[in-house]
């Protein structure tokens, strides 16, 4: 199929801006640039918060009626880390062996260049007046704390007027080759700090003290005593893993070994399904701890909501589109962490499917060549079925 975009050359541009979150590094203006060439109209918008970095995003859009299909990404990068372990330099955007190589190869500029080239490739065998709109949502704040990026860029575009019926996000979503899985949601997170009191003491007079670490022992043992499905009383969802508590620190800050310590410390993450919500989940830990002791305190923060797109007309067109081009019928998956599809479920039914993630964030980052043509491929059938059927 003809593209009109070259998505490797566009990718190599991308990947040679060292967009290292929260940096742009020109990989928005890059992108712009492509974008404009093709008919896209082009709105940056910039956000800002006390304590972190003001972040450039960028919306493209084209076409003035009918239905909106979303394309969603990001531009921001991981750093390289250390780079005696690269084999080539992490923002050259090299091709080696029909691979491209550099950071954000598969997370995931690779993506976003083959979303303008499927667009590209679209517009060039539909015209521009193909009875629909097609908006690409590409932030610059996905990979840290993802505070000014997309959570942000949703409401202002919704003010606006912008009501999209569908959204693919470009995430790598296939374990080991371009087929294997699209991501139709995601577990949600939830954080938690325990911090358990007690009275210090020195070990040989237990009577003079009270121990806050064993205090923490019987918190810890009451959150992890079964499944956190069975805990809660829900039934386990037949679309995710099994909910999971896992205790990730406990500390007492001791360094003396026949001192009582007067404070415990510990932190849990909860990955939770679509059976729980977080506001439940905080309710169930606060009462779960008060029953145990009532000398602890307890902290949480949200830091992904989970997101289910059910098997159906959406997610059927994808999996189509996938094995129209790969030959491969595609799994519906939920596994990995937490995306900005949290963020956009909210707005409209979301996946994500894009390339494999095997060597994301590793360094010698790469994609296969032939693996972004055929995404840009998957990409513009997806365009065109969705646009034949909203017809």
């Amino acid at each position: 199929m003809s593209h009109g975009v070259d998505p490797v050359a566009l990718a190599q541009a991308l990947i040679r801006c060292p967009s290292v979150t929260p940096a742009d590094a020109g990989a928005l203006d890059a992108l712009q640039v492509a974008l404009e060439t093709v008919g896209f109209a082009c709105r940056r918008m910039p956000f800002a918060a006390p304590g972190h970095a003001e972040i450039d995003n960028l919306y493209a859009r084209i076409g003035d009626v009918g239905p909106l299909f979303w394309f969603a990404g990001h531009t921001d990068v991981v750093p390289p880390g250390a780079l005696d372990r690269w084999t080539v330099d992490p923002f050259a955007g090299a091709v080696r062996d029909g691979r491209l190589y550099g950071r954000g190869a598969a997370d995931m500029k690779g993506a976003v260049a083959a979303f303008v080239a499927a667009a590209a490739g679209f517009l060039e065998s539909r015209g521009p007046a193909f009875g629909g709109a097609i908006g690409l949502v590409i932030t610059g704040d996905e990979e840290d704390s993802a505070v000014n990026g997309t959570v942000k860029m949703l409401p202002a575009l919704v003010a606006a007027g912008e009501r999209p019926e569908m959204c693919l996000v470009g995430e790598p979503s296939n374990p080991e080759a371009l087929g294997d899985a699209i991501k139709i949601g995601r577990r949600g997170s939830l954080q938690a700090w325990i911090t358990a009191f007690g009275t210090q003491g020195h070990v040989a007079y237990p009577d003079r003290a009270d121990n806050a670490a064993h205090r923490m022992v019987r918190l810890l043992s009451a959150l992890t005593a079964a499944p956190l499905d069975e805990l809660v009383g829900v039934i386990p969802s037949p679309h995710f893993l099994p909910s999971t508590l896992s205790v990730t620190t406990v500390d007492v800050g001791n360094h003396a070994t026949n001192v009582v310590p007067a404070a415990a410390r510990a932190h849990v993450n909860l990955r939770y399904t679509d059976r729980h919500s977080a506001g439940a989940l905080e309710d169930w830990l606060r009462a779960t701890l008060a029953a145990v002791d009532d000398r602890h305190e307890l902290t949480t923060r949200r830091s992904g909501d989970c997101f289910l797109t059910p098997p159906g007309r959406f997610t059927d067109l994808v999996a189509d589109a996938v094995c129209e081009v790969t030959g491969r019928r595609p799994a519906y998956d939920t596994s990995g962490g937490t995306s900005d599809a949290r963020f956009i479920k909210d707005i409209c039914p979301v996946v994500e499917f894009g390339l494999v993630n095997r060597t994301i964030h590793q360094a010698d980052e790469h994609a296969a060549v032939d693996d972004l043509v055929r995404l840009t491929d998957i990409y513009a059938t997806i365009l065109q079925r969705f646009f034949a059927l909203s017809g």
